[in-house]
């Protein structure tokens, strides 16, 4: 499992298992490599798998912030570097959320549709932002109540970013930040424990750390502001996507309208896609066995 040198002279980790055909895997905000594996692990014989850790997570929680780009401008930065590095061309691709929205910022930015033998394309919008041309964005009719959320932590985050790290938040300050966070899991109304473990943390301040998915102020900071400040519009680039793509959606996806998605892979010409009726954004934890069967079924679709 290497380490790949950036641009900037970062080293990236890159989890690679099997062997075969190259397929590149691009997680989501807060995954690590080793969540995909028992997803992945049956088609290990054929396939060889490339998952890297985003910087701040994993075995590249330790890459330094480039100052000059935001959270996806570097991501894409990072893979396209990968991509040279291994000699990829003709390959398969799966974006899952953040790592969707890295994939169509290739498509736009860089020469990543032209490289690609197909594209698996996991619940995420082509473009952030809700608006009078796409109220399908995150959080669908309540953008403008999430950003004003996103808008009151980048503010905290900013105030407080002498601090490293969450844990060393006074408790005042990290009761504050807790709260601010659970507003977030409130207006997604798809998780009837997570309240529960934000009011016991409440008590107990050595939870609260477990509660965020990242523990480095300087990091959080930057992903919050690349959220609150993302502004792109991928339909034009994903539509004219010319190879075999399948998009998985979670129907009751509170973060990214199903609707929207569907829209989306209606307007590709070779595109399909599979519905995971029973969950919202993150289908590989609420339907896990048919997350793994319907990627075993991409996988053996691919001529």
């Amino acid at each position: 499992m290497p380490f790949y040198t950036m641009p900037d002279g970062e080293q990236l980790f890159v989890r690679e298992i099997g062997q075969g055909e190259s397929v590149l895997v691009l997680s989501g905000l807060g995954m690590q490599s080793w969540q995909w594996i028992p997803f992945l692990l049956p088609n290990t014989k054929k396939y060889k798998f490339i998952i890297p850790d985003w910087r701040g997570f994993g075995g590249s929680k330790n890459c330094k912030i480039p100052q000059d780009l935001n959270a996806i401008q570097n991501h894409w930065h990072d893979i396209d570097s990968l991509i040279q590095q291994l000699q990829l061309n003709d390959f398969i691709l799966i974006g899952y959320s953040m790592g969707a929205t890295t994939a169509m910022h290739g498509m736009q930015y860089g020469n990543l549709k032209n490289q690609l033998k197909a594209y698996l394309h996991i619940d995420q919008t082509p473009k952030i932002p809700s608006d009078e041309s796409w109220q399908f964005g995150l959080f669908g009719r309540k953008h403008h109540q999430f950003k004003q959320l996103l808008n009151d932590l980048s503010i905290f985050l900013h105030q407080h970013k002498h601090f490293n790290r969450i844990e060393y938040l006074p408790n005042e300050l990290q009761n504050q930040l807790i709260e601010i966070w659970s507003n977030f899991i409130k207006i997604q109304k798809s998780n009837k424990i997570t309240p529960l473990l934000i009011n016991l943390a409440l008590k107990l301040p050595q939870l609260q750390k477990h509660l965020l998915p990242i523990q480095r102020m300087d990091y959080m900071t930057w992903y919050i502001d690349n959220y609150l400040n993302h502004n792109e519009d991928y339909r034009a680039a994903i539509a004219t996507l010319n190879c075999p793509t399948t998009f998985f959606i979670g129907e009751k996806s509170s973060l990214y309208p199903a609707n929207g998605q569907k829209i989306i892979a209606e307007s590709l010409k070779n595109a399909s896609s599979i519905l995971f009726k029973r969950s919202g954004h993150t289908p590989l934890i609420t339907e896990p066995v048919k997350f793994g069967r319907e990627i075993h079924h991409f996988l053996k679709q691919i001529i």
